[in-house]
């Protein structure tokens, strides 16, 4: 397996229990995803939005290897980007 796939499979599929299942995912075409869930498989994931986007699309499914970059809407503590992988801590503000 490609190791973006396996980076950004691993984001999703540590995501942490405590932290909403939401956020903004940027696609390698440029497009900018909001999510309100996920489900998650080998080599995709599907991305819920709350509300359906100019087309009426409701979910998306997104291979792992677009994905370039994911935007949290939440406020995030250190522990819960531990347990999704991250390491360090965050300057306190």
């Amino acid at each position: 397996m490609d190791t973006t796939l396996n980076n950004w499979r691993d984001v999703f599929c540590r995501w942490p229990a405590e932290l909403p299942r939401r956020g903004i995912v940027i696609t390698s075409f440029g497009e900018q995803i909001p999510f309100a869930g996920f489900l998650t498989c080998e080599g995709f994931v599907l991305l819920a939005r709350a509300a359906p986007d100019s087309m009426g699309g409701r979910m998306v499914v997104l291979p792992y290897q677009s994905i370039e970059g994911m935007k949290f809407t939440d406020v995030l503590k250190t522990k819960a980007l531990h347990s999704m992988g991250f390491e360090g801590e965050l300057p306190k503000t």
